[in-house]
């Protein structure tokens, strides 16, 4: 997918490594102090997409998913200096419209400050929090 200034790619090999992993670690409040073996490890093992520009990758997102039933939407990011474009929903469309990832019976994410995006797209709020269980280890990276 692309416009005239920006394109989407899930294509692993043209990802820049060191600005999503700069980003996770450094900006974002989901993944500050990730160790990179473990970050390297997630890239391996999802469906990954990246926002580019003439400048070079702006914007990130990966999916986890067993390509069948269900996924879920994880470090979804677009650089600062390139924010209040629509890149955000430009990504969105892409992911919700990949090949892959058709016909799910359900896909996840968490959000801190971005529900107004997600709901554009579909996702809700869980209709039944009760029923979901989470193993969450928040300090992992801080150690």
């Amino acid at each position: 997918m692309s416009n005239e200034k920006y394109f989407i790619s899930s294509d692993k090999s043209k990802l820049d490594i060191e600005i999503v992993y700069g980003y996770l670690t450094q900006e974002s409040y989901w993944a500050k102090g990730i160790p990179k073996n473990v970050f390297l490890r997630s890239i391996e093992h999802s469906l990954c997409f990246g926002v580019y520009s003439e400048d070079g990758q702006v914007g990130f997102a990966r999916i986890i998913s067993d390509f069948a039933t269900f996924a879920y939407l994880a470090d979804v990011f677009i650089l600062e200096k390139y924010r209040g474009i629509g890149l955000s929903k430009m990504l969105m469309e892409f992911i919700i419209n990949h090949k892959d990832l058709q016909g799910l019976r359900r896909m996840l994410l968490a959000t801190a400050d971005a529900h107004g995006l997600y709901l554009h797209f579909g996702f809700t709020p869980m209709a039944k929090p009760e029923r979901w269980m989470e193993k969450h280890y928040f300090e992992l990276y801080k150690r």
